[in-house]
């Protein structure tokens, strides 16, 4: 199945600006996708990283079977736009024959593993969708040829009544791994306490100098400053 997986490489994870320079920033949000990357391909599935600009992939650092499955193509129009040219159907499919699924994966799913995109990538409903917190849509799959995404607002309720319109059968993917996209600070806390091991990002934020704080009953997360960026 082909997995496309939007990046914005210029300007990424604005939200996260009280916490992190642009330097670090950059290079979380790169982490991040390079852990979203490795899981796809671990699952069996090829990605498509559609990058906002320009994006050497080199950089990345990836495992050879992950580069070697991954690829890169850069359009700057805004994220629903160029997610639909890609979905089936859309201007960007070049098939002549029935428009093969398409998987949308956000570059910010730092808990994703293997598994939880397989519950994903294996449905055989028309659309199926992992929603995430707030209402947003953090991953689905479109088999649909009428189907297009609007990220805009509550994009989970509004993919539902779509696919209601167009008369697709859709599943839900309950997935906690899949919901938590990470745009807040308090996000990071998630990135430390349930990112895989191996993976990139939360080694990222260690070596920023962030740790878990256990103070007060609950779980928060500080920086030891003398290693923040200048």
């Amino acid at each position: 199945m082909r997995v496309v997986v939007p990046f914005a490489a210029e300007t990424p994870k604005t939200r996260l600006e009280s916490v992190l320079t642009p330097a670090e920033r950059s290079a979380f949000a790169r982490a991040m996708l390079a852990d979203v990357l490795r899981a796809v391909v671990e699952a069996g599935h090829e990605p498509t990283v559609v990058s906002t600009a320009p994006l050497d992939l080199a950089g990345l650092e990836l495992p050879g079977e992950v580069a070697a499955s991954a690829s890169v193509t850069a359009d700057d129009r805004p994220l629903t736009e160029a997610v639909n040219a890609r979905l089936p159907g859309g201007d960007a499919e070049t098939t002549t024959d029935e428009p093969a699924p398409v998987a949308v994966v956000m570059a910010d799913l730092a808990l994703a593993t293997p598994d939880a995109l397989e519950r994903l990538l294996t449905s055989t409903a028309d659309v199926a969708v992992a929603p995430g917190r707030g209402s947003g849509t953090n991953a689905l799959v479109v088999r649909h040829p009428e189907f297009r995404v609007d990220y805009h607002g509550t994009s989970y309720l509004d993919h539902r009544e779509t696919a209601r319109e167009i008369g697709a059968t859709l599943e839900t993917v309950d997935s906690f791994r899949l919901a938590t996209d990470v745009d807040e600070p308090a996000d990071l806390v998630e990135v430390i306490v349930h990112g895989r091991e191996s993976n990139r990002a939360p080694a990222c934020l260690r070596e920023f100098g962030f740790a878990l704080d256990e103070r007060d009953g609950r779980v928060d997360i500080v920086r030891n400053e003398d290693c923040a960026a200048e």
